[in-house]
């Protein structure tokens, strides 16, 4: 393979595309806007209508587990107030979403090619004649 795992996890945490490593994930200039494909290397960052979804329920999962839970614990165990609590998780329910938007979008991208590392267009075999290009 020319892109190894290690790459795929590097590059996914750093925001770049799993297949070239460039940081061609998001349109320049815009925090939210994803670009179809890589303009480097021609990936397919949305490849299908549902894709975003993968990384909407990472980004709900590590809200949920990294922000609101401790909020909710410390609110428990009596460290922080009712009603600080109450702000910090409407303020931090809004806030870390946004603040994980581009991370997640990311995430889900390495992990996907992390477990299908073949789909990457850099380790895709030179296919023959006759033989199916959809590996």
């Amino acid at each position: 393979m020319k892109v190894t795992r290690v790459q795929i996890v590097a590059r996914g945490l750093t925001n770049r595309c799993p297949n070239c490593g460039g940081r061609t994930i998001f349109k320049a200039g815009t925090l939210f806007e994803v670009n179809q494909a890589c303009p480097q290397c021609g990936l397919r960052i949305e490849r299908d209508e549902g894709f975003f979804l993968g990384s909407l329920s990472l980004n709900y999962g590590v809200t949920l587990v990294g922000f609101l839970t401790p909020v909710l614990v410390l609110a428990y165990y009596k460290v922080i107030g009712t009603t600080t609590a109450i702000v910090l998780a409407g303020v931090g329910a809004i806030l870390v979403p946004a603040l994980l938007y581009r991370p997640s979008r990311s995430w889900w991208l390495m992990n996907y090619y992390l477990f299908l590392p073949q789909h990457l267009p850099a380790n895709k075999p030179e296919s023959g004649p006759g033989q199916d290009e959809n590996i």
